[in-house]
């Protein structure tokens, strides 16, 4: 039982952790938009510094563990393997004929799930 409230802990930790690299995402973008720099550069910045926010949320708070050049080496693969499996997803949504941002959202769930798993049990173990 103890072990159980502790996942599902680490889990909502995991959660929230990508809430805030995704507010730090999006704002960081939006703010850069409307003190003029270019839309691409912008929604880069906010990228990199969401990314870079979410892996040492997730190094030193949800999973407790050091950071280092190994588990970064594993979280940047992570990052591609679900940037890839969302791609794929939009692509389908649009080759059924549905709204990108459909895909987009079915991919959501499932790339949460398998970071978490993969951040668990392979990342920062």
């Amino acid at each position: 039982m103890l072990e159980r409230l502790r996942g599902q802990r680490q889990f909502l930790l995991y959660l929230c952790g990508g809430v805030a690299s995704a507010l730090i995402d999006v704002g960081l973008m939006q703010l850069l938009i409307v003190a003029g720099v270019h839309y691409a550069v912008a929604a880069s910045a906010g990228f990199f510094a969401g990314l870079g926010f979410n892996y040492a949320f997730h190094a030193r708070i949800t999973f407790a563990h050091p950071p280092s050049g190994r588990s970064f080496a594993r979280y940047i693969t992570l990052v591609a393997l679900n940037y890839g499996f969302t791609l794929g997803c939009v692509a389908l949504g649009v080759h059924l004929g549905a709204a990108a941002v459909l895909g987009k959202i079915i991919s959501l769930p499932i790339v949460a799930i398998n970071g978490y798993l993969l951040g668990k049990h392979w990342i920062f173990r």
